[in-house]
């Protein structure tokens, strides 16, 4: 497939500054919170003031309902006789989620009520006052003590995987259940037009897939509902999907003939939205005595919640992802998803493939451990060979292409790892209290998930502007910017006069949204077709209109002309005057196959060896996704996905009690993160492009997420590593590494 060019005089690989900021920095560009009727600009809107919804939800984890009792105003499941929603469920019907819970409850925050009144205070009143009583059930709180499998991945049997191994090595981890937190919390506003349509304001990442959601489920042609996002602050996946409550205020909207909006408090936020990985890993690892692997075999226990979604499902992309950069020969390979009475789980950055990383990067450590060598030489040892060309692996990933040990050794070399462990080696001599540790995870992710396609559309406006329209959907990316960078490189035209539009149904025809690192790759590669097929239009007007051959048409500031004669060139105001019908074009771009970007990052802690504090000292990727468009939105996508990686490693847990009662409910609980936890992330690429589309390019959106977390990991544990601790599982707590540093030198002391 030919390549577009990313270096010379395109605009294409070059900074460019964000141009969505502007709108957001000011407040000119409204959330959820901020819409009002009379400033949406839309016609057959009514005019009336906005109804507010809030749930009442369980309080227990596991029980029966025996009554419900509230006043005017309150809905419970018989009022709206709504149908379950599956949000890509691929568990047996019977577990789906009803749309407000009917017979039983089934985890703390399972919404069994919903009020309605004309003020967030008064529908907040009226909640306080709703009475739920529920017989308890007994409840389970993790996925190691729950016995329902209520859906396996396809297993991957090999029984011979271990059979050729000299040195067999067996271990457990726990990949903990985080929460996505975006800044902006879950809500939506409906509003029944009177033209009979619904219209729906929503933070989603999927537009396309709220309206079929809500469609669906309300007995409606998809195009009687309009779906809109505005600004919306964070999805990180989570976002992804309809929510049951998505599907209640839209019903309730349109049967009280109200507009209505809802908007989760921070504390159901934590409760009801999706929550990631939970996974419960039995890793035996085969290996040579020599360190070079034979084979592995995992065993995966996958906690779903309450209500098995799409999260029941992400074993799928762990199992590919099992082997990561490494030559691995064999694998056998089994995953079930368990019922739990906890939130359901969903995507969230990296959906999968953080799991596999951490997962073959422990089994790494723990290898090099046993051999005798460093963490580095057990991975050189047994890294994949570079390639140009699909390389297939036991698990059937197919990777377009790499060139895993160039960017290992280009890490190293920048972070001074020999060095580091000289460092290392000194502080271990002299007894210091502080402990260093070093981390290094190598890391492969799929990227482009979902269907392989989207679509975009370009047309050139009379005043020789240029507009886009995109079937994906930013909520932070950067997509204005860089869409407006690829039609701008085809079109010559000046990217600040292209207007890039998404995220309205009724605007854009059909997408498929944000989701699985696919923006770039699949939506940006659609803008460059439809750009480049327009100019093949505009050259084929231009050569008529100036009697030339159109392969000597070519473009030219402002317009297309005749190559070597600028006098000759047509202005694009003077093409679309020219033009018979609207100079543009449409194009559903397909790759036909996923993207596989990777990379190294290197970690450097310090471990307070008497409270068992942990402080990153230095962060260092070398990600590889192929050509960048934009290394600013690249870098800026570098820097937030290590930041939630890391604090996967060091802070983040949800929580829940034997009970299964939850314990991290608010940011007073559950730890986010600042800035000032962080050191200045150093980032790096190297260049690997991908054949799959014209762009050259793969995702980068969750790739430091992936990298980071068994980095950091690594890094504490190799802090200690000299007291004889094998591994921690995360999060890396403080009073977790003090009792693991305490034992550990109790018993070098011979104490119990």
């Amino acid at each position: 497939m030919t390549q577009t060019h990313t270096s010379g005089g395109s605009i294409l690989g070059n900074a460019v500054l964000r141009r969505e900021d502007a709108a957001l920095l000011v407040g000119a560009r409204p959330f959820i919170a901020d819409l009002r009727i009379e400033d949406l600009g839309i016609d057959h809107l009514p005019d009336r003031g906005i109804f507010s919804a809030v749930f009442v939800r369980s309080d227990v984890p596991a029980g029966r309902i025996v009554s419900i009792s509230g006043g005017e105003g309150v809905f419970v499941a018989d009022d709206l006789a709504l149908p379950d929603v599956t949000a890509g469920a691929p568990a047996p019907p019977s577990f789906t989620q009803p749309s407000l819970a009917r017979e039983t409850v089934g985890y703390v925050g399972d919404p069994v009520a919903v009020v309605v009144a004309e003020s967030p205070a008064e529908a907040a009143d009226k909640a306080e006052q709703v009475i739920v009583e529920i017989d308890p059930l007994p409840a389970v709180d993790h996925p190691s003590r729950s016995a329902e499998v209520i859906w396996e991945v396809e297993p991957l049997d090999t029984p011979d995987a271990l059979a050729e191994a000299e040195l067999v090595l067996t271990a457990e981890f726990q990949n903990q259940k985080i929460a996505a937190a975006p800044m902006e919390t879950n809500g939506l506003l409906a509003v029944p037009g009177t033209d009979g349509r619904l219209y729906l304001w929503v933070p989603t990442q999927c537009p396309f897939g709220v309206r079929a959601g809500v469609a669906s489920c309300l007995g409606m042609p998809s195009d009687q509902v309009r779906v809109i996002v505005p600004a919306t602050g964070g999805g990180f996946g989570a976002k992804g999907h309809t929510y049951s409550e998505h599907v209640v205020v839209a019903a309730l909207a349109q049967r009280l003939d109200v507009p209505l909006r809802w908007i989760e408090t921070r504390t159901e936020n934590m409760l009801s939205m999706s929550h990631a990985r939970g996974q419960v890993q039995n890793m035996t690892l085969g290996a040579r005595a020599d360190g070079s692997i034979t084979g592995l075999s995992v065993d995966i226990k996958a906690d779903t919640g309450a209500y098995p979604k799409i999260g029941a499902w992400l074993t799928t992309y762990t199992k590919m992802m099992a082997t990561g950069t490494y030559k691995v020969p064999k694998v056998d390979f089994r995953a079930g998803s368990v019922i739990t009475n906890t939130t359901p789980i969903g995507a969230l950055r990296g959906a999968g493939r953080p799991e596999a990383a951490a997962l073959i990067e422990r089994a790494m450590d723990l290898l090099a451990a046993e051999v005798g060598v460093d963490q580095v030489e057990i991975r050189r040892r047994n890294l994949l060979d570079s390639h140009s060309e699909n390389h297939i692996t036991p698990t059937g990933a197919v990777y377009d292409s790499g060139d895993y040990l160039n960017t290992m050794e280009r890490a190293l070399e920048l972070v001074g790892y020999e060095d580091l462990r000289a460092e290392q080696a000194e502080r271990r001599d002299r007894g210091d209290r502080t402990l260093m540790g070093i981390g290094v995870a190598n890391y492969i992710e799929v990227t482009g998930n979902g269907p392989s396609f989207d679509y975009a559309s370009v047309q050139i406006n009379s005043d020789g502007s240029a507009t886009v329209l995109s079937g994906v959907s930013s909520h932070g990316q950067g997509h204005v910017t860089t869409y407006s960078q690829i039609a701008s490189a085809q079109l010559g035209i000046p990217h600040k006069m292209i207007e890039v539009i998404q995220s309205d149904t009724d605007v854009v025809p059909r997408g498929n949204g944000t989701y699985g690192s696919r923006s770039l790759q699949l939506g940006g590669s659609a803008v460059d077709r439809a750009a480049a097929a327009v100019m093949e239009k505009a050259r084929k007007l231009a050569a008529d209109h100036l009697e030339a051959n159109p392969e000597d048409v070519v473009a030219m500031p402002g317009g297309v002309g005749v190559a070597g004669s600028p006098p000759s060139a047509l202005s694009w105001t003077e093409l679309v005057a020219l033009s018979e019908e609207p100079l543009a074009a449409e194009y559903d771009f397909d790759q036909g196959a996923r993207s596989f970007p990777f990379g190294t990052h290197v970690a450097v802690v310090e471990v307070d060896s008497e409270t068992g504090e942990v402080r990153l000292v230095r962060h260092l990727c070398v990600d590889d996704c192929g050509n960048v468009i934009n290394p600013l939105l690249a870098e800026g996508q570098q820097h937030g996905g290590i930041a939630q990686g890391v604090a996967q490693a060091l802070w983040e847990e949800v929580a829940f009690d034997a009970d299964a009662v939850p314990r991290t409910t608010n940011f007073g609980d559950y730890l986010i993160p600042s800035a000032a936890e962080f050191p200045n992330f150093e980032t790096h690429r190297t260049t690997t492009p991908t054949p799959l589309n014209p762009l050259g390019a793969k995702g980068i959106g969750e790739a430091g997420t992936i990298g980071s977390t068994p980095a950091v990991q690594s890094a504490v544990i190799d802090a200690l590593s000299h007291l004889g601790v094998r591994h921690i599982d995360m999060p890396l707590a403080p009073e977790k590494l003090w009792r693991a540093i305490s034992g550990a030198t109790a018993e070098c002391n011979g104490g119990g």
